[in-house]
């Protein structure tokens, strides 16, 4: 957990968040105070900051929700605030129901509307600041890569692309030019003392991605910054930091034996089984009404059972039938197994919905019951791909370890894929959720993945 939280949200992250909502929870807080007076705010304090608390955690889920939190790549104003009106438009409604069916909690319409006007403009505000360093990477940290080659390349392209990365590249080390290298920074040749090229790019985090390291790793140089306190990273290791997923075709197995992570204690394994058992069978219950109406709408659509069963392969290799609404029609495989693809002509007119709103995803609930899925990991691959996938994919067995899940890591970090370099990609996001797996990334992933059924993002 430490690794996510500090590695996938790092501490700039997080403050831009906790800002956000201090601001909300300020804005309404400041908007009673103006109304009331001093006086009666300090006999109400606790009423009014309780249904401001209430509001601002409303509309910071909503925030999330609309992917304004998401500021890899940076929107034009006018793309911002139409998401922000529409977030926040949603976030009146929820607080509308909230308000009731608790009319105690509820927030006078002069101090609401007056609070969501401060809102709105302190975020503008706030938002417009956070961009102006984004852009300008001002605080962000300065590194110095050894490496010149692919690796350096898809390093440089993740930071170069991710302007929320928190990381400025201010020098290559190498024996050439590197291949890719926007922004022109600058190249010193290998033969230089590494301790000089940090003092003259005041830099302090050296990362080592060079492709091959037999004969032009400079061992004595970098032993001499480590002595000085520059702090050394593998390239790989920096790589899964910053994309969470790991660079499959160039780690080598000596790294995923010697890193960390690939473990999990009886006690989380243990508690894992347990959520997983509670959350389908409430699940089951509570879908009941929509699982019924499915099976009538399949049943009147097209002829053939309900359900579909297929093969997949699970944790260690085993084999099980995975259980799922048919959306296809009866024939859909006549002529073998085949990638499911964009406008699918096979499925049926109610499969396209229920697959779009992952209704056809909801028997499985009954697989993890049996002890055959997880609510998350590695989503199961039919044996006949898993084969193909093994010859021409390194460590793609390597995803059998854990118990493959109704969504996982892969699923809400990379767009829907049915073909063999769709899957390499998919990979290393699931070798990333394998290394690093625990209570708390899991429950990122079905969070994001309640955001991908809502908005309908990946299905296929």
């Amino acid at each position: 957990m430490p690794y996510i939280l500090k590695k996938y949200y790092p501490v700039r992250k997080v403050l831009f968040f906790l800002g956000e909502g201090s601001l909300i929870f300020l804005a309404i807080n400041g908007v009673y105070l103006f109304f009331s007076g001093i006086d009666i705010y300090r006999i109400e304090f606790l009423q009014d900051a309780t249904r401001a608390l209430i509001a601002t955690l409303v509309f910071q889920l909503t925030l999330y929700f609309f992917d304004l939190y998401d500021l890899k790549r940076i929107t034009s104003f006018m793309d911002t605030a139409t998401r922000m009106l529409q977030a926040f438009g949603i976030g009146c409604i929820i607080l509308a129901g909230v308000y009731y069916s608790f009319p105690q909690l509820g927030i006078s319409t002069t101090v609401f509307f007056s609070s969501y006007l401060a809102i709105c403009l302190a975020l503008a505000a706030w938002r417009a600041t956070y961009y102006i360093i984004l852009r300008k990477k001002l605080f962000a940290q300065p590194i110095l890569i050894i490496g010149t080659g692919k690796i350096s390349a898809q390093i440089t392209e993740e930071i170069e692309d991710n302007q929320d990365s928190g990381y400025k590249i201010t020098a290559f080390i190498g024996n050439s030019e590197p291949s890719y290298n926007p922004n022109k920074a600058l190249f010193i040749p290998l033969s230089t003392p590494l301790a000089e090229a940090c003092a003259k790019t005041k830099t302090d985090l050296i990362v080592v991605a060079l492709d091959d390291r037999r004969g032009t790793m400079p061992i004595e140089s970098l032993l001499e910054c480590k002595l000085k306190g520059i702090t050394i990273d593998d390239g790989i290791t920096f790589f899964e930091a910053i994309t969470g997923k790991i660079l499959v075709k160039n780690v080598n197995p000596a790294w995923l034996i010697f890193s960390d992570g690939f473990q999990t204690s009886r006690l989380s394994y243990s508690l894992k089984r347990v959520l997983d058992i509670f959350l389908s069978l409430s699940g089951l219950i509570l879908s009941l009404p929509f699982s019924l109406l499915t099976a009538l709408l399949i049943k009147k659509e097209s002829p053939g059972p309900i359900f579909y069963l297929q093969e997949r392969v699970g944790e260690r290799g085993q084999t099980f039938k995975i259980i799922k609404f048919r959306s296809m029609r009866q024939d859909a495989e006549k002529d073998g197994a085949v990638w499911a693809m964009k406008n699918d002509t096979r499925i049926t007119r109610t499969g396209g919905f229920i697959r779009k709103v992952r209704i056809d995803e909801i028997p499985q609930m009954w697989n993890v019951l049996k002890g055959e899925m997880s609510f998350v990991g590695p989503r199961p691959e039919r044996p006949v791909f898993v084969e193909k996938l093994t010859e021409a994919i390194p460590y793609y067995s390597l995803r059998h370890s854990a118990k493959p899940g109704i969504s996982g890591w892969a699923q809400v970090c990379y767009p829907y894929g049915a073909s063999e370099e769709d899957a390499l990609r998919k990979l290393e996001y699931d070798l990333y959720y394998i290394k690093n797996q625990s209570i708390f990334i899991d429950m990122l992933v079905v969070f994001r993945t309640i955001k991908t059924v809502l908005f309908q993002k990946g299905s296929r």
